[in-house]
């Protein structure tokens, strides 16, 4: 018995970090609601955001350097929720996690304190906030044919072309109007130097 409540805390820390990550996420490219009830999602924006583009996904990836650390992230930034929402008076939602009890004004503005000069994790939150940006202009997490393919809302929205049908970009006329270099002549096919 003791074992099933301490899996299902567990989970419901698990399901309260991805809420609260997500949220962040879509505070710093909004999108809109995946469902009518989503919380998560404050629906502040029409199209796919930060959270449609993966910014989860994107978190969770081990090459981020900080996955082992997006549980702590998200308790502290339901901290400072907490007390944000102390400080104006708001009373939140006990059945979703503080961050995401906060309506997107107060969510903005709570991001843009932790993220002010002198703020003393300052560096915490600008680099999720990096990551969560990343998710949508350049879908690092992705293979880039694969996410065009998808319909990736921040590489559509941004107009990156399809490759050609060999998985490979080619540019009809070069970005300065004339070719800058030859080809080397050890050139492979893919592109890649010999």
């Amino acid at each position: 018995m003791q074992r099933e409540e301490e899996t299902a805390r567990a989970k419901e820390t698990a399901d309260d970090a991805s809420l609260t990550l997500e949220a962040y996420a879509d505070t710093i490219i909004p999108g809109e609601k995946r469902w009518p009830g989503d919380r998560a999602v404050a629906g502040a924006a029409t199209g796919g955001g930060a959270v449609a583009a993966g910014a989860l996904e994107l978190l969770r990836w081990d090459a981020t350097g900080i996955s082992d650390d997006l549980d702590d992230l998200a308790q502290r930034v339901n901290e400072h929720a907490r007390a944000y929402a102390e400080e104006r008076g708001l009373e939140l939602d006990p059945d979703v996690p503080p961050f995401v009890a906060l309506e997107f004004p107060d969510r903005t503005e709570l991001i843009a304190r932790l993220t002010r000069p002198g703020h003393p994790e300052k560096e915490f939150w600008v680099l999720l906030s990096l990551f969560c940006n990343m998710s949508f202009d350049s879908a690092a997490h992705l293979h880039t044919a694969d996410a065009l393919r998808d319909g990736h809302p921040g590489l559509t929205v941004m107009g990156i072309t399809e490759p050609d049908a060999d998985g490979l970009w080619r540019f009809q006329n070069s970005g300065y109007g004339r070719e800058l270099a030859r080809m080397h002549p050890s050139t492979t096919p893919s592109g890649s130097p010999a």
